[in-house]
């Protein structure tokens, strides 16, 4: 093929599996053989820019950041839905569609079609000649914001439509997060010690409404559209059923549930199928909307200056309850981050029993004054974490008194801190029991002491039997207890005891990182070791020696001061030297001769085909560029070998350029 064949038949391609894995769930490929597609697409096109379409699954996201949204008219208002919440609301809904239309009791019974109502935030797209070319918010549904490079990243969503179509196509839709990003989201927000989403549709709005398209794209967003907008008069058999099979042959994702309903019985006959039934789908629907499936019966019947009123929005009762929260307790994650939870009377909510629920932080608790043996109204929905949504005042007992953070640690009895510009506490005790699992699983991974063989089972095995307190213990282990432990055997057992005893004699940047320091990841404790060139440099360092180092700001400066001054970690410190573990290394200086990667920033993902990943490292570094551990938008090139992982995903997304071993060498080997 030529190279403008072969980018068409990537990029066809690309769009086939694309629709096959969000739109219509049925993979055919595995995710590394769809990532294999779009490196050579992109590959081939970095090499002929002039053969990049504008609807190319490579430009997807933006280059950098937007500065802000544009405003944008809707060519049709984009309206609200009137609320039905029970079978009388229903009833008198389909009264008020045959009075509108003239019908007699004899006459034969309207239709309409029924559709789970997604909880997510509307969307309105515009297609000229097939093209998406703009993507908008319903914001008051006159005038919305423009998204449209945030749309893009939503892969559910097509950039060009499939067949023939009209020279200019509006749909509207529903951006929303499937559960499972929704719970990986509010993960990632704890760990990192920020406030968690209430609920996907406030997730969903936050997103959209996010100036950075790479960051949109990473948190996994979705799509079902649901309305074709018809300007024209519609002919006279148009319907809304074929309009949503419409839809789906141009390539959208619709909602797969919709029914047609013959009747109002049917409808409600459809709204109590679904109203437990929903809670095990894969996103969140709050209620069923009602629509008339006769388009021209739509226009006879018309709209209010608020709502259509050939359809209505059947909600579900509010899936709350009433209980008294018997006590305020405090969690410890990974990076010591304290967040308050409420420890209620068991009740029942959208089909589960809740006994324990998040308060966010003690701000949040704070500004809603929720206090221990309080009424309280608590939340779920599907699920998503249950949450208490506040106190009912009307119901609180005399003398109660408002809730104040504890300042020790709840578990090691350490103090807890709280920096002036966060609104999370932290416990600073790298040893504390709560957060040693999660500590531990950071110590042994490959981008720290690379233990391999101790996995996150056998490290809580070890945690449970009290063979290990802190890391330092690790070397404290021997074969015949390694051997004992559940799945393990003397093989097992000498070979993880070798890669611990491995473990002593590795770069001291991997010991830095090891440690968990906040704010010091690989790329920091690179920095750091080659910079003092050992532990107890760095734990001698002033903060204004430390701010003198290159990539070290004040907040990294302020976290590794508090880190070596706690009596705590410094005890960890001295176990591990007595351990063996090495604490020094050599103090780089600056590479000689020329620096042909100089100024460069390079990521390195997969197997490469001769180098190991810590040569290829020792080579780009010699040659004055520099190795990080994430792709970012400041990554220069991502080096890709055999069975590249997520990092590779990211550099699509973020666009930053790729090079096999053979290209790196080629450039390490260029005169700077």
């Amino acid at each position: 093929m030529t190279p403008a064949e072969r980018i068409q038949h990537l990029a066809d391609e690309i769009r086939r599996h694309e629709d096959l894995y969000y739109v219509k769930a049925a993979p055919e490929i595995s995710d590394g053989q769809f990532d294999a597609l779009m490196l050579e697409l992109r590959a081939l096109e970095a090499a002929h820019p002039e053969l990049i379409a504008p609807d190319s699954p490579t430009q997807r996201v933006g280059g950098v950041p937007a500065r802000g949204f544009e405003t944008v008219e809707h060519g049709v208002p984009m309206l609200s839905l009137d609320n039905a919440y029970n079978e009388a609301d229903l009833r008198a809904f389909d009264d008020r569609v045959r009075r509108g239309l003239g019908l007699q009791e004899e006459d034969a019974a309207p239709r309409y079609v029924c559709e789970l109502k997604i909880d997510g935030l509307s969307l309105s797209l515009r297609y000229e000649q097939g093209r998406l070319v703009r993507g908008a918010t319903r914001g008051d549904g006159v005038r919305g914001e423009d998204v449209t490079a945030n749309v893009r990243t939503i892969r559910a969503i097509p950039l060009r439509l499939r067949g023939a179509v009209p020279e200019v196509v509006e749909v509207r839709g529903e951006v929303y997060f499937p559960k499972p990003a929704f719970a990986r989201l509010n993960a990632e927000r704890e760990d990192a010690g920020e406030p968690q989403f209430a609920n996907p549709r406030n997730a969903a709005a936050g997103t959209m409404r996010t100036l950075d398209a790479a960051e949109v794209a990473r948190r996994g967003l979705s799509a079902w559209m649901y309305q074709l907008v018809v300007i024209d008069a519609p002919e006279a058999d148009a319907t809304h059923e074929a309009m949503l099979r419409q839809l789906a042959d141009w390539g959208f994702a619709v909602e797969p549930h919709w029914r047609l309903a013959a009747s109002i019985d049917e409808v409600v006959a459809f709204c109590d199928a679904w109203k437990e039934a929903r809670h095990a789908l894969p996103f969140e629907t709050d209620g069923v909307v009602v629509k008339l499936d006769s388009l021209t019966e739509r226009v006879r019947l018309g709209t209010t200056s608020k709502f259509p009123r050939w359809a209505t929005a059947f909600k579900y009762p509010a899936q709350q309850a009433t209980t008294r929260l018997l006590r305020i307790e405090v969690n410890i994650g990974r990076t010591g981050a304290a967040t308050p939870y409420a420890v209620l009377d068991p009740v029942s909510v959208a089909g589960s029993t809740i006994g324990l629920a998040t308060l966010h932080n003690p701000d949040d608790l704070a500004r809603k004054d929720i206090r221990e043996g309080d009424w309280v109204v608590v939340e779920k929905a599907g699920d998503v974490i249950p949450r208490v949504v506040g106190p009912v005042l009307a119901r609180r007992e005399a003398g109660s008194v408002p809730w104040r953070m504890p300042t020790a640690c709840p578990v090691c009895e350490g103090p807890l801190s709280k920096p002036e510009d966060e609104a999370v506490w932290r416990c600073e005790n790298s040893s504390c029991p709560a957060r040693l699992a999660r500590s531990l699983d950071h110590f042994v991974s490959r981008g720290a002491m690379n233990i391999e063989g101790l996995g996150e089972v056998l490290v809580r095995q070890l945690i449970e039997r009290g063979l290990v307190c802190s890391a330092a213990d690790l070397y404290a282990l021997t074969p015949d207890v390694l051997a004992g432990l559940e799945r393990m055997g003397p093989k097992s057992a000498a070979n993880l005891m070798a890669q611990i005893d491995a473990s002593t004699r590795n770069d001291v940047w991997r010991l830095i990182n090891a440690l968990g320091i906040r704010h010091v990841g690989e790329r920091g404790a690179q920095v750091l070791a080659d910079h003092f060139g050992s532990v107890e440099a760095i734990a001698a360092a002033s903060i204004e020696d430390l701010q003198s180092v290159r990539e070290v700001g004040p907040v990294m400066a302020e976290s590794i001061r508090r880190w070596f001054d706690d009596p705590h970690n410094q005890a960890l410190l001295h176990r591990l030297r007595g351990a063996g573990v090495r604490m020094d290394g050599p103090v780089r200086t600056a590479p000689e001769g020329p620096l042909p990667l100089a100024g460069l920033t390079f990521v390195i993902t997969g197997t490469l085909p001769t180098l190991s990943r810590d040569e290829a490292q020792r080579r780009i570094e010699a040659a004055g560029g520099k190795v990080v551990g994430s792709v970012s938008r400041k990554t220069s090139f991502l080096v890709v070998g055999a069975e590249a992982g997520s990092k590779l995903e990211k550099a699509v997304a973020l666009g930053v350029p790729q090079l096999d071993e053979a290209a790196l060498l080629a450039r390490i080997m260029a005169p700077s």
